[in-house]
């Protein structure tokens, strides 16, 4: 085996290298080079880790999840087929009662989702494991979060930190089961503390050198302290795997989804109702600004809560809760990691004088989308259809407000490996009769087609924005 080679597969032991020279078909004397002792910073640093992991891997659990996908997605004649396919991914223990905390995308179209968690031994070293079966309890797309439960007690848990606390350059770890090796373990840095990769949406991350790869979804970003600054959920890659980009979501917006989720199976959006805009070196000049960062209010909306706070257009928007605002993504950002009902305490320039308002965060308009964060399982999947369904009730007439008529059932979403089942059926339809019987149930539904045959005809009276129609279709 080529000696370049050799060192790629087995890399030769950090603690003692050994030269050797071959003269002639002659071996000179091998000879040890010494090694120089560590500095008891980097043992320090290399024990903490240690501990760190030791004490924290026990509340990070791999995630097995069964999904079903298209068999095959380029032949016409197979669309509708599904087999089903197993996908790893990371999650982390919040509540020792089996509460965990992982990526929606982690357990997106999930029929069976298993964890596993190590447990201790007689010696109390944590060397095998248990499984459990998790139920969704809610799914928050936006984040990309999603609770899960676990029917279990006195499991070991981790706490969170203050992300707003974080730096450049500190140390964190990331922990999960990249590729599905269970309990991986990599050491990096914070690359950027507040990293926005869409300019058209205010959720943001904390960057890390830190190797992360497919498996690590859902896992923690920890400090050395062992609490949790994120959650692991991307990489931008050109290879495939970690080319030290990751994301993580920080941990404040994680505990805010994570008690919406427990609390109420969904999050609730904030707004104030303002149209911020970015202040341009034309924009500020043209209208006299002094300074070209910040964020002017281009509106500011009728009847908001920015407008009971006399907050005005043209308003120049400094800081938000004491921390400057130099675009509108980051006012956007302060907005984000608000929950319903805080208030949020902006510095503002008007007239160049400066003053500070406290404006009260509103739940924002929600649209059909929303209906897939509260059907989210095998319970409101009709396959017939192709779609995943609920009983029209007030979780759904806060969505759809307005509809002709009080009991049906809304199309929460078209999953795409039973796409090709479904009749024309939109995100937000509401069906209210099939074959001329009303219907006031998802059940109701359910065994309505049950009770049918193969190529019996079927034509649903279907609500769609506002407009009452029929969709047909023959029983496949």
């Amino acid at each position: 085996m080529p000696a370049n080679l050799f060192l790629k597969l087995f890399p030769a032991p950090s603690l003692l290298f050994v030269c050797s020279a071959t003269v002639f078909g002659q071996s000179t004397a091998t000879q040890t080079l010494p090694i120089p002792r560590p500095s008891a910073a980097l043992s320090e640093l290399s024990t903490s880790i240690e501990d760190l992991a030791n004490a924290a891997s026990p509340a990070v659990v791999r995630i097995s999840v069964r999904v079903r996908a298209p068999l095959d997605k380029d032949s016409t004649d197979k669309t509708g087929f599904v087999t089903n396919e197993e996908v790893t991914g990371s999650g982390v223990i919040l509540d020792s009662d089996g509460y965990i905390i992982t990526n929606s995308h982690v357990v997106k179209g999930a029929h069976r989702i298993d964890i596993s968690v190590m447990t201790r031994n007689a010696a109390d070293h944590y060397e095998d494991h248990a499984h459990y079966e998790a139920k969704i309890l809610g799914v928050d797309r936006e984040s990309d979060l999603a609770l899960l439960k676990v029917d279990a007690r006195n499991l070991p848990t981790l706490a969170f930190f203050d992300s707003d606390k974080l730096k450049q350059g500190q140390v964190v770890v990331a922990l999960g089961s990249p590729l599905g090796l269970e309990n991986s373990l990599t050491v990096g840095y914070v690359s950027a503390p507040m990293r926005h990769l869409s300019a058209d949406r205010p959720m943001f991350y904390v960057q890390t050198d830190a190797a992360i790869n497919p498996g690590n979804s859902g896992g923690p970003l920890l400090d050395i302290t062992g609490h949790i600054v994120g959650i692991n959920t991307l990489i931008f890659t050109q290879s495939g795997g970690s080319e030290g980009i990751g994301f993580a979501i920080p941990s404040n917006v994680v505990e805010k989804v994570y008690q919406q989720l427990r609390a109420d199976g969904r999050v609730r959006r904030g707004v104030i109702g303002v149209v911020p805009e970015d202040i341009t070196p034309v924009l500020a000049s043209a209208l006299g600004v002094t300074h070209h960062s910040g964020v002017i209010l281009s509106d500011v909306t009728p009847g908001s809560s920015a407008a009971a706070a006399d907050l005005q257009q043209g308003d120049v928007v400094r800081a938000a809760d004491g921390k400057p605002v130099r675009d509108s993504l980051q006012l956007s950002a302060a907005i984000f990691k608000h929950s319903i009902g805080d208030l949020i305490t902006l510095d503002i320039e008007r007239n160049k004088e400066p003053k500070q308002i406290k404006v009260a965060v509103m739940e924002g308009p929600r649209t059909p989308a929303s209906l897939t964060e509260i059907a989210n399982g095998d319970d409101n999947l009709v396959r017939q259809l192709g779609i995943l369904a609920m009983t029209l009730d007030e979780k759904v007439t806060g969505i759809l407000p307005n509809l002709r008529r009080l009991s049906g059932v809304v199309v929460a979403a078209i999953p795409a490996e039973f796409a090709g089942a479904n009749p024309g059926l939109l995100t937000g339809d509401v069906i209210y009769e099939l074959n001329g019987t009303h219907l006031t149930s998802l059940d109701d539904l359910q065994k309505a087609l049950s009770a049918k045959k193969t190529h019996d005809p079927i034509a649903l009276l279907v609500e769609r924005q506002g407009q009452l129609i029929y969709v047909t279709l023959e029983l496949e």
